[in-house]
Parts: C-alpha cells; structure tokens; sequence
C-alpha cells in the first residue's frame, strides 16, 4: 500500500480554473466519498481550501488510482481533459509524504509560511474520520503532518514573517484608501477566512467594524468577539455606501457582491472603497474593478503580491525540520513494514519449540516438573539467540535499499504465513487528531 496525492493549486493553475474546481462543503464530503470508492483505493481525505483542491489516498495501485482521481477533479472543471490534465500534479509515496509535510508547514501556500493551512489540514483529517473514509495510513499520517506544521512554526519564525492573505490585501489597499485605522470596514461572511479577516482589520484599529452574514447569529457571535457590529447579508447596499474597505471570504458558489449593487451604492460617494476578495469561487463581481474609485484585490492579484514572503534565512530553518521529518517517518515506516514479517518468525519459534516441548513430554510423562521447566526455558533462549541476530539486522537493513526484499526473502526462507504477517500490520492506539 502506498499514498497517493492528485491535485491542483496556485502554484499549478490559473485562478480562473482553481474557481471552476471550487467546493463548499457538501461537495468536499461528496468528492471524500467518490474517492475512497474508486477502486485500488483504501482511504481518502481531500484538503480543500481557496488555493487548492488536493485528494490524498492510500492505494493499491498507482496508475489504475491516478486515472480515476484525475477524472474527480477534471469532472469537477467541467472542460475537457486535455486542458485540465496539464494543471494537475501527482505525488506517490514518499513524495506524497514529502509534500503533505510541506503544505502543513505552509511552504506550499500562497502566503509562504501561513498558518490556516494547518487547521484546514486538520480539518481534513477530521472529516475523513467522521466519513470513515480515513484508515490506520492516512491516520498516522495526517497526525505527523500536524506534528511538523506545530514544530516548524514553534522553532522557527516562518508565521510571523510571512503574511496572511488577509495582511498582504490590505498592504495592497493603503496606496488607496490609507492606512486602515479609523476606517469603516466591512466583512462579508462568517467562518474561518471571515474571523481572520475581522481580527486582522481590529488589530490594525478599524473605526467601525461590520460583519455582515446571511445567519445573523453567527454575525452577532464574530462581532462580538472585535467590538464589531452584526448585520444581516440584506443591509450590504447601505453598508457600501459607508465603507472605506469590504472583505468578503463567503464560501458561496455564486457573486455575493454585484457590479450593480456597488454602483448604486457610491452614486453620491467621494471617497475610495477597496474591495478585497479571497473567497474561491469569486465573491466580488470582477467588473466592479471598472467603477471610479474603486479598487478591487482578488486572488489573482494577490498571487503576484505574494511572491517573495518570508526571508532565506526562515525558509532555510523551515526545510531543515522538514528534511528530518521526512527522513525520520519514512525511517519508521520501513522499520514498521519489516515489524509483521519478525513477528511472525517468532510466533513461529515458539509454536516449534511448544510443539517439541510437547513431543517431549508425551514420551518422558515421569520428567520431574522442575526439569521440564529447565528443558522449556533452554529451549526457548537457544531459538532466541538463533533469531536475534537476523531479526536485529532485517531492522537495520530496513533503513537500506531494498529492505522490502530483506522482509520477503525472510517470509520466504522460514515459510511464513502471510495471514500471520499481515494480521499485525493494523495500527492501533492512533491518538486524536487535536493532541
């Protein structure tokens, strides 16, 4: 078995194909379920986010698995496959591995270093585990990922340095509107993306905070947590007409902010108003870029802003961990591969030595208990001592070319059972994705 990862992201595709492949949260569910029911396919988690859509699976088969998750996210496009095919990316094994740690760290976003990646990537563990479509594979491997995003950012400064989607558009809209202190802001939606936003513009003293959302009770419960104001999603045409800057992260699948609505909303305004817009799909009406004084700053021109984030120095501290972290897990996994297979030739041993344990006490009934006892134990330490030299050094080898064939050739020599070895190869005691 092995992991499998397709995906597209910003570093990969257009932010107009990214908008097409765009999922809200029955749709992540939906493609979690569709991919864990391909066939050659174990266990399947998707972390989904406004930059990328990436299917991670445990398989039995790479090229079967590949064609068949491409074809996931291809449909999701609705164009045809050969436009699609040269913006997907695939990584198998330890590559996969490799760059799951990576998006943990942040050293594959958009926002070099940021730090929501590491709870949406919690976020995809979780989901997978209420869909029980994520095993024992992918378990242990999502934990570990998280394990290395917490390490990267308590050893090194890589979160502190780089900015945040929401800091980097709002550096892009001080030529426009000025500094953010004392200005009317306004934010359009309520989840993760949303809190960042209003903590984001709170810390850098808005005036008047607004949260605007379709459910006002979960407006009321982001607002207050900044001194902010609720308001229904309904009052956005008035709230435009006093804004200095709009942040609008909704999740929905259509345009939450119309071209139409903005105008009509600054017919007698002399001010300038900054939209942001880091919702994927699209929030703001791209044609709203056209209104005097109006400045939109989408995605598309934030990728280009980005470029650069945080410094060598970080960055270098950053793979550093990683480059251990990866060696490190493929190290234990190759031990674990070898585990069932040195297993399994003990419990052999010990099945031959009790059987000739018994061989002998069917013939000698009169052997003195305490004798048998001695017989019993020498016995056992010579089939110790004869075993504990291959099985010490197939551990070694696991950490060397070839390792596999060191297991097999083992599980072949002492005629293993196979349902033995692989009887001990489930995981258990996985902790809690939160730990």
């Amino acid at each position: 078995m092995s992991v499998l990862v397709v995906g597209i992201s910003h570093n990969s595709a257009p932010v107009a194909l990214l908008e097409r492949v765009a999922l809200d949260d029955d749709g992540v569910q939906r493609i979690t379920t569709e991919a864990a029911a391909c066939e050659h396919v174990s266990e399947a988690t998707v972390i989904s986010t406004c930059n990328r859509l990436e299917i991670y699976t445990e398989v039995e088969r790479f090229h079967g698995s590949i064609e068949q998750l491409s074809r996931l996210l291809v449909e999701r496009a609705g164009g045809s496959v050969e436009a699609m095919l040269p913006h997907l990316y695939v990584h198998y094994d330890d590559g996969a591995i490799s760059h799951l740690f990576q998006v943990a760290a942040g050293m594959d976003s958009m926002a070099l270093g940021e730090g929501q990646i590491l709870g949406q990537t919690r976020e995809a563990l979780r989901r997978g585990q209420e869909l029980g479509t994520v095993g024992p594979a992918l378990n242990l491997l999502f934990q570990q990922a998280l394990r290395v995003g917490k390490r990267t950012r308590a050893e090194t400064e890589i979160d502190q340095v780089a900015p945040t989607l929401v800091s980097a558009a709002l550096e892009q809209t001080r030529a426009h509107v000025g500094e953010l202190e004392g200005k009317h802001v306004v934010v359009v939606g309520a989840g993760a993306m949303a809190g960042l936003a209003t903590a984001t513009a709170h810390r850098l003293g808005a005036g008047e905070l607004v949260v605007l959302n379709r459910s006002l009770e979960r407006a009321h419960r982001l607002a207050a947590q900044y001194d902010g104001r609720p308001a229904p999603l309904g009052d956005l045409a008035a709230e435009l007409a006093k804004a200095d800057v709009l942040i609008s992260c909704t999740g929905s699948s259509g345009t939450v902010v119309d071209r139409e609505v903005v105008a009509a909303a600054r017919v007698d305004a002399d001010r300038p108003l900054s939209l942001i817009d880091i919702a994927l799909p699209h929030d703001v009406d791209r044609a709203v870029a056209d209104l005097p004084g109006v400045q939109l700053v989408g995605l598309a021109e934030l990728s280009e802003a980005l470029q650069g984030g945080a410094t060598g120095e970080e960055v270098a501290d950053v793979r550093r961990i990683l480059g251990e972290e990866v060696t490190a897990f493929l190290a234990a996994r190759r031990q674990a591969s070898v585990t069932p297979t040195v297993v399994a030739l003990r419990s052999m041993a010990t099945a031959v030595v009790d059987a000739e344990m018994a061989r002998l006490e069917g013939r000698l009934t009169d052997l003195d208990p305490h004798v048998r006892a001695e017989i019993r134990q020498t016995v056992r330490r010579v089939a110790d001592k004869l075993l504990h030299e291959p099985t010490v050094r197939v551990k070694e080898l696991a950490n060397e070319q070839g390792a596999v064939s060191y297991a097999a050739a083992l599980a072949e020599l002492f005629a293993l059972d196979p349902e033995a070895v692989d009887a001990v190869t489930r995981p258990v005691g996985v902790e809690e994705a939160g730990a």
